[in-house]
């Protein structure tokens, strides 16, 4: 008889274990197009290590591509990860061609016209050259007169055009700026002395470093530290309070920081994932 007791409380144990894991997940709310479809539709450029990118073998991968695979799992829906390139995302979110951009998007005054978004991350930006080069970035405005490559639509062509002013202003040359569609023909072009160096992600920019072995240095200066995000269309809740609550879960079951700290970048994780719908909801952590 005791023999039963423990075996039928060890069962409702495991049933209570089981339907735990049930309730979590259905407390995250479907958005009707989930719902609908029984898909997670998410653009991504998948050409931007270690965030997303294909593999040897061609799979796609990297943090992003992970993390949007667990939401899909906690909403009982396929992903569908469809490419696009950087500078199409806000346009296709405001025009509907899409409800998520998932890539590591600031918040901006302009931006926001447009879109919504949902932060995950935390960075700033970070220039890297050739380490040949590496010495001739020096003093307090250590860009004027270099070439430096960008990823169109990005914070760091927005932000050279800046920095660009500042040095004439200041009576010195401006930046020469080289806009490209590929965070790796960015690379190539340095390593072919096309540009003198890239600015981008300060995350990105450490996994080039690495991966790049020795060919790419990373300056000590960031620029511009801030939280980072997906892309939602303006003011569609349902949305954006899905993405919420599924990041939320994996922020708390471990997931989130066992992502990141397969591709190194544990020391950019954010306390929580949060919305931003204009400025001010922005939170300096």
């Amino acid at each position: 008889m005791n023999a039963y007791l423990r075996m039928t409380g060890l069962a409702l144990a495991i049933s209570t274990v089981a339907w735990g894991g049930v309730s979590r997940a259905a407390e995250v709310a479907k958005s009707t197009e989930v719902k609908q479809s029984g898909t997670l539709a998410v653009a991504n450029t998948l050409d931007y290590a270690p965030f997303e990118y294909l593999d040897a073998d061609g799979k796609q991968t990297g943090i992003i591509i992970e993390l949007a695979g667990e939401v899909a799992k906690l909403v009982d829906a396929k992903l569908d990860v469809q490419r696009t390139p950087f500078p199409s995302m806000i346009p296709g979110l405001a025009a509907g061609r899409f409800k998520i951009a998932w890539e590591t998007f600031s918040a901006t005054p302009e931006r926001l016209k447009q879109v919504d978004f949902v932060m995950f991350l935390k960075a700033g930006l970070a220039v890297s050259t050739s380490p040949d080069k590496k010495a001739s970035f020096s003093g307090d405005t250590p860009l004027c007169g270099k070439r430096i490559g960008v990823s169109a639509g990005s914070a760091s062509d927005f932000l050279v055009d800046k920095l660009s002013k500042e040095c004439t202003d200041k009576g010195q040359a401006a930046i020469e700026k080289s806009v490209f569609n590929s965070s790796t023909d960015i690379v190539q072009a340095v390593l072919s002395d096309r540009v003198d160096a890239r600015m981008d992600d300060a995350t990105a920019s450490s996994y080039f470093e690495v991966t790049s072995k020795g060919q790419l240095v990373v300056l000590p200066t960031l620029y511009d530290v801030a939280p980072l995000g997906m892309a939602i269309a303006k003011d569609d809740k349902e949305t954006a309070d899905m993405m919420v609550a599924a990041l939320a879960e994996l922020f708390k079951n471990g997931t989130y920081k066992a992502i990141l700290g397969r591709y190194g970048m544990g020391a950019y994780a954010i306390k929580e994932p949060y919305f931003v719908g204009t400025m001010d909801a922005l939170r300096a952590e």
